[in-house]
């Protein structure tokens, strides 16, 4: 904008990363054979620079149509609409934000938790983790223990080459760690929603451990889940773990990478020294700023667990997610704090009852809607099918989940249809946990009517904010 005084960008759409569509609903098709979106772009220099100018112009529809259009067209000004791109942000196309611009006088995600950072990512999956705690564990044991050279150590352990991993430095770290001492890297790991498995939690194999972060996971602790962008038009993005978070946990999406933010920090012991001990205990990741405000707007200090509960509530609000959709795209989500201590109250109880719904504890669980049904003694997962009319959901043709209506089953966190992910993780293994699974079923169906309690309360947020 400080070189060209005029752009002009003509989107011809066609992402199927986004799924995107035509306004209608209809099929939108790329121009090339490439999954990201196309545009044209103009920019326009003059001799004697003048202020800067946006257009922008949209043309969705199948491959031909566009084709066809750009064929028969030539260049005009009017078939562009003038765009003022405005800070911070600067967007470059149409955006109703005129009316939301309050959103970004609150916090950010990241200014209320200064210590946060994405899920881990160990290149290797299928090595390092496992639902099996014994089968990882032998895993690593023989990995530890083979005599084979470095070809035979990729291929007998099926595990890819990497620029910047050099297996036989791996192997060699591993020799430090005496066979009875590999159980305490075997951690339990949240890999995808609801869904718990073991990592050997190791330098050695794990190519990103972001010990900096996880280290405080690995004691008693809770942290929120989001992305910090996302390229799908809905933010579904939030997720709660207690425990090692897995960077694709709430998205394996273009962009979408899952970030935790602790709520405690605890010393480190091992880099602990003479000139280094004034942190005994654990101690809250939030910013000094977020207690001393609201602490002045409800006459007593919020508890941490309060916060995080409170932030929790918001972000499951349809009506925050949907009116700041176009902000939550781009960047961390911002938090409005209202400065009615008896709201903070209310939300952020239905933000811990959704805690414990997503970390299963909720006693509201221990009367599932779903049942487990059907005839046989084939528990194996072949065919997930769901069927409407039933309100079931098949795993084979003798087996199935009955009790899960439609909003359930179709029921988004982040890239992933739940249920459906879920299953298709586990195929062609056994159905060994079908009432934890009815559990999800329920903590789901659960969820979605907090969400419509959480919704009554949100709009008397806005009226009533804390000013940061």
């Amino acid at each position: 904008m400080k070189t060209f005084d005029e752009i002009y960008i003509l989107d011809l759409h066609g992402n199927s990363l986004k799924r995107e569509t035509t306004p209608e609903g209809g099929k939108d098709e790329n121009v090339f054979d490439i999954r990201q979106g196309v545009a044209i772009a103009l920019f326009v220099r003059n001799k004697e620079q003048k202020d800067s100018k946006i257009y922008h112009a949209d043309l969705y529809g199948l491959r031909q149509e566009k084709y066809d259009w750009l064929d028969k067209n030539e260049f005009l000004k009017e078939n562009y609409l003038s765009v003022k791109p405005q800070t911070p942000y600067y967007f470059l196309k149409k955006h109703d934000t005129e009316t939301i611009k309050k959103y970004l006088d609150w916090k950010k995600i990241n200014e209320i938790f200064p210590l946060n950072g994405v899920g881990m990512t160990t290149a290797r999956d299928n090595f390092v983790i496992d639902f099996d705690r014994f089968k990882l564990e032998n895993r690593i044991r023989l990995f530890k223990n083979s005599k084979f050279d470095d070809e035979d150590l990729h291929n007998f352990f099926q595990i890819n080459k990497k620029k910047g991993w050099n297996i036989r430095k791996a192997w060699e770290m591993l020799q430090s760690i005496s066979d009875t001492e590999l159980k305490k890297y075997i951690l339990t790991i949240a890999y995808r929603p609801f869904c718990y498995r073991y990592i050997f939690w190791h330098d050695s194999v794990v190519w990103r451990t972001v010990r900096r972060v996880m280290y405080h996971m690995l004691k008693r602790n809770i942290g929120i889940m989001i992305c910090r962008q996302i390229s799908s038009n809905n933010w579904t993005h939030s997720l709660i773990s207690e425990n090692l978070v897995d960077n694709s946990l709430i998205s394996n999406r273009t962009k979408e990478r899952t970030y935790i933010f602790p709520l405690y920090l605890y010393p480190d012991e091992k880099n602990k020294n003479l000139f280094n001990h004034t942190q005994n205990e654990k101690e809250p990741n939030i910013s000094p700023f977020v207690f001393e405000k609201l602490s002045k707007s409800y006459d007593r200090k919020p508890t941490p667990e309060e916060i995080l509960y409170y932030i929790y509530g918001v972000f499951y609000s349809n009506i925050y997610r949907e009116t700041y959709a176009e902000f939550l795209k781009i960047d961390f989500p911002r938090v409005p704090f209202t400065s009615d201590c008896s709201l903070f109250i209310e939300m952020g109880k239905l933000g811990k009852e959704l805690t414990a719904l997503h970390l299963l504890k909720s006693t509201e669980l221990d009367s599932p809607i779903a049942k487990y049904q059907g005839s046989g003694d084939n528990d194996r997962i072949e065919k997930v099918i769901y069927k409407e009319d039933e309100n079931r959901l098949y795993i084979n043709k003798e087996k199935y989940f009955e009790g899960a209506t439609s909003e359930v089953w179709n029921y988004h966190i982040g890239g992933y249809q739940v249920l459906r992910k879920y299953l298709k993780d586990r195929k062609d293994r056994m159905m060994d946990d079908a009432p934890r699974y009815c559990r999800i079923v329920t903590a789901l169906y659960k969820t979605i009517e907090i969400q419509k309690q959480i919704d009554n309360i949100y709009p008397k947020i806005e009226k009533n904010l804390v000013s940061f």
